[in-house]
């Protein structure tokens, strides 16, 4: 029987952090889960290492008794290397990261985990926790000292007993189980989890019968309930390819993984890259000696098999024509603008356009600075929307209009005429400035004039977290 995972992956930053460190990755064989942490440091370097040397493995149809070894191997090879980049770059030194992955070989499932991120399995209706946190917290639940509900708001619940540093000693616990058709599998960051309740949580598991629309609704939700830190889900269905209709064979890669450039091996995170080597293997018919085990795209060698492998050839084709759309729209889902929504400033995500009833952004989240308390250049600029590269970048510009904001309404409250302050953002648009006469003279190149009022001090900046191999970032 041809097992499959029908999967979705999907991260956000959440409504406070200005970067992600978590990494996630879906594919056929393969479901995996890493929440960085350090920070600055390198959180995200940390995670996207770890599933970087996992992806691999989801091309490869490993028998039962080789797959636990293979997977523990690329595990302590990524933690070796984040311990390299370590020692190469000082300024690393605390980065690390969770690690849940979930390979498949045959109808048996390898859990991997170490650190406090959360692995459930919902079987015939029931969801079940399969992961123990490996924190300071867990450890005196086992131990009596305070009950499971205690544990929800102990102020040590963020201390991590065991991750992967870089340390010779870090090792993650594994587990093997028996997989069955119709299984449903959550990989969840602990931004989801310290802030959607179980029952929430296991209610859509168990209603949504879609992986994308489920993951879709959980990562809402924590957004909805204020979660500051970022949040990531994985969640895969176990079917038999024969019995329904065709997975997804393309990857999905969020979070740190999908956008980091350096300091990983490459990923291939375009469909038509992914495709293109999912149909290499599929034509070649790769399969394990002696042990029978085959990709999953691969059924008993019937005519019905035959067509749907025609079929899917065509498929790839079509993915492949799409791969450059596709690119475009990930290239534009990492871009940021600042716009007016209900009289506030707001952060959005991707670019202000439409493709036909496709919007290309969404927001982020709402500031509290009124439009109306800025400077009439500024809310201009803003009408227009402004454009920057990344998440940093708008928190920073979001930073910039709080001072001109504040800068306004002191004005106002001292009847004087409401003008730009001193900043480090030249504004977009070309706009008057009031002289010290009080007439208004251009400012030539568009920028802000500096005023003779003292510029307010900068707020509502993100700050970056205390470094720490043990506290959650």
């Amino acid at each position: 029987m041809p097992f499959a995972f029908h999967y979705a992956a999907r991260s956000d930053v959440g409504m406070v952090r200005s970067n992600n460190e978590d990494s996630a990755y879906a594919g056929p064989h393969l479901l995996a889960m890493a929440d960085g942490m350090g920070g600055h440091a390198g959180g995200d370097v940390a995670s996207s290492t770890v599933i970087a040397a996992l992806v691999e493995l989801d091309d490869e149809a490993l028998g039962g008794r080789d797959v636990s070894q293979a997977l523990l191997d690329r595990i302590l090879a990524a933690n070796a290397e984040i311990g390299e980049q370590v020692r190469d770059d000082p300024k690393l030194e605390g980065m690390g990261t969770t690690l849940i992955a979930l390979l498949r070989a045959r109808d048996k499932i390898v859990l991997a985990h170490i650190g406090d991120s959360r692995a459930f399995m919902v079987r015939d209706g029931v969801v079940t926790q399969i992961t123990k946190d490996h924190s300071f917290v867990q450890n005196l639940v086992d131990e009596g000292r305070i009950s499971s509900s205690d544990a929800h708001t102990h102020p040590q619940r963020s201390l991590v007993t065991r991750v992967l540093t870089g340390a010779n000693d870090d090792e993650p616990d594994l587990v093997v189980r028996q997989g069955r058709i119709g299984d449903r599998y959550l990989i969840a960051s602990d931004g989801l989890t310290d802030y959607v309740a179980r029952d929430t949580v296991d209610e859509i598991l168990t209603t949504e019968k879609d992986p994308g629309e489920c993951a879709d609704r959980l990562v809402s939700l924590a957004l909805r309930a204020g979660a500051p830190d970022n949040v990531t889900v994985v969640v895969g269905d176990l079917v038999d390819i024969n019995r329904t209709m065709t997975p997804p064979t393309q990857p999905q890669v969020v979070g740190a993984a999908a956008v980091r450039e350096r300091g990983t091996r490459p990923i291939p995170t375009t469909p038509a890259a992914k495709a293109a080597a999912l149909t290499a293997a599929a034509t070649r018919g790769d399969r394990e000696p002696d042990d029978g085990v085959m990709l999953a795209e691969e059924g008993p060698r019937s005519r019905r098999t035959t067509v749907l492998r025609v079929a899917a050839l065509l498929v790839v084709t079509a993915v492949v024509l799409a791969g450059g759309s596709y690119a475009a729209y990930a290239w534009s889902q990492q871009r940021y603008f600042l716009a007016e929504q209900d009289g506030v400033v707001t952060v959005f995500r991707g670019v202000d356009q439409t493709v036909g009833p496709v919007a290309l952004s969404r927001a982020q989240y709402e500031t509290t600075i009124a439009v109306e308390d800025l400077p009439p250049s500024y809310q201009a600029s803003l009408q227009s929307g402004i454009a920057v590269d990344d998440r940093a970048a708008a928190d920073a510009r979001v930073g910039d209009l709080r001072v001109q904001a504040a800068a306004c309404r002191w004005a106002r409250t001292n009847g004087e005429t409401c003008r730009t302050v001193a900043s480090t953002w030249t504004t977009p648009l070309a706009s008057p400035s009031p002289s010290p006469s009080g007439t208004a003279t251009p400012s030539g190149t568009g920028a802000p004039t500096s005023s003779p009022m003292p510029s307010p001090g900068r707020t509502g900046v993100p700050q970056p977290s205390p470094t720490s191999t043990e506290l959650r970032s």
